[in-house]
């Protein structure tokens, strides 16, 4: 059977477009001041979800909240289990904004707020591909699970108590649409690991830097006693950026960037540490600053690069110091071959402070050339859109960890700009569309896969 999945899908696009628009209105960044056994990532998510499995259960899906960790939204019967997993968390808001970051404005043929890239569009997207297939009964005999987490980018344990805590079946085949097109086929380890320890910065009353691991810190807050020793030396540093908040409080500022691309930021919170060590001559900052001043490991002699995956990377994401604790939390990314616990002591033998791991999750990789289900998606991809790009391998991770046979494919198309984890990040229009139809045509064709 020929299907036009264009035309399939094109008659969903107007609700598609609406429905986006008021999910990126819900604020979802997780909110420890409302977690609660109902809402374990705070209502912001719960909101979300609430509003999801409202659409699903008049559209004729079948729904299951998942203890709140995840919205699961199902439909078909057959052996072959097609997982979408997409998520409903989002990053906090940094940098300047034009417009509110939860306004889900549509200007020059974009959609702009926290999450319509990463990951709320690609997700909303999925789901009306899958409402497509269902209203034209094309999911006849296999099944299809639409999986909306609540805590990916705080390192995904939604998908974690979903498949180990409630027993979720496998995947036969999977994909999240939380990465780049054509495909990913590889995914670089992540180790998130942490300096802490007790300490007395005489001059340092507090250090306020970062939210999450996983962003490049685009401003970085001190509070110190001697700030005509810090104004002497930024006055000869004219270079550094930087706002007074009060006579002893500045705020350094950055470029936000992912912490997969930390080469790609500007971060506030090392300068911070260097123009803290220089001025109050703190040699261990000064140390801390120098070593993550390459975001690559070269300064501290535990850089790595394979031909498939990359460079490691190194992004310093949270740096906190208050009545004496100090805490610097790092995302270290790392391709296929890396030894973690051989870099981890490398580090904490030219550390001034102990380095505590917090997680671990192993490279991801699928051969492209002799996994069917990957060249199955390829060829989706090439019939939908006449393109001959090559599948990669990214500094980012997925879904695709925490679930069997499940890789990232798309929603990002190479070559758009879309501010990820950054202000003013938004979704083109044209790329919601155009999505849409691949995602319902690579549903159905893994539907048809055989094993």
């Amino acid at each position: 059977m020929d299907l036009d999945f264009k035309k399939i899908v094109e008659p969903y696009f107007d609700e598609a477009l609406t429905t986006l628009v008021k999910n990126v209105q819900i604020n979802s960044v997780y909110d420890p001041l409302t977690v609660s056994t109902s809402s374990p990532y705070g209502l912001g998510v719960k909101k979300c979800f609430d509003f999801l499995k409202e659409i699903a259960l008049k559209d004729g899906f079948e729904v299951d909240t998942c203890d709140g960790r995840c919205l699961e939204i199902s439909y078909g019967k057959g052996d072959n289990l097609i997982y979408v997993f997409a998520h409903q968390d989002v990053v906090p808001v940094n940098g300047v904004w034009d417009d509110n970051p939860f306004s889900g404005a549509i200007k020059d043929d974009r959609v702009y707020g926290r999450g319509t890239s990463d990951d709320k569009g690609p997700g909303i997207s999925a789901y009306f591909a899958l409402k497509a297939l269902k209203d034209n009964n094309l999911i006849d005999d296999y099944r299809v699970r639409l999986v909306f987490g609540g805590d990916e980018e705080r390192g995904s344990s939604c998908l974690e108590y979903y498949f180990h805590n409630l027993k979720k079946e496998d995947p036969t085949y999977g994909f999240t649409p939380d990465g780049d097109f054509p495909l990913i086929y590889g995914e670089k380890g992540i180790c998130n690991y942490e300096y802490k320890s007790k300490y007395d910065f005489k001059d340092i009353i507090e250090i306020d830097a970062g939210t999450v691991s996983n962003a490049v810190i685009d401003k970085a807050k001190v509070i110190v006693k001697n700030p005509e020793v810090l104004d002497k030396y930024l006055s000869d540093h004219p270079t550094i950026k930087f706002e007074k908040e009060a006579e002893n409080t500045y705020v350094f500022i950055g470029k936000p960037a992912h912490g997969s691309l930390p080469e790609e930021g500007i971060n506030s919170g090392i300068i911070m540490l260097h123009c803290l060590g220089e001025a109050y001559n703190e040699p261990i900052l000064t140390l801390l600053s120098n070593e993550y001043l390459d975001p690559f490991g070269k300064n501290m002699y535990v850089f790595n690069e394979t031909k498939d995956m990359g460079k490691t990377t190194f992004n310093v994401g949270i740096i906190k110091y208050k009545d004496e604790e100090f805490s610097m939390i790092v995302n270290f990314r790392y391709p296929s071959g890396v030894d973690v616990n051989n870099t981890i002591a490398k580090i904490q033998d030219c550390s001034p402070f102990k380095v505590i791991t917090h997680s671990n999750a192993d490279p991801l990789y699928f051969n492209p050339e002799t996994t069917p289900f990957i060249k199955k998606l390829m060829e989706v991809y090439q019939e939908e859109t006449g393109s001959e790009e090559k599948p990669m391998a990214i500094g980012g991770g997925t879904y695709a960890k925490e679930a069997k046979n499940t890789v990232a494919f798309g929603s990002h198309f190479l070559g758009k700009e879309d501010n990820i984890h950054a202000s003013n990040e938004h979704i083109d229009l044209e790329d919601f569309y155009t999505s849409m139809p691949i995602y319902a045509h690579a549903i159905y064709a893994l539907g048809k896969l055989k094993k």
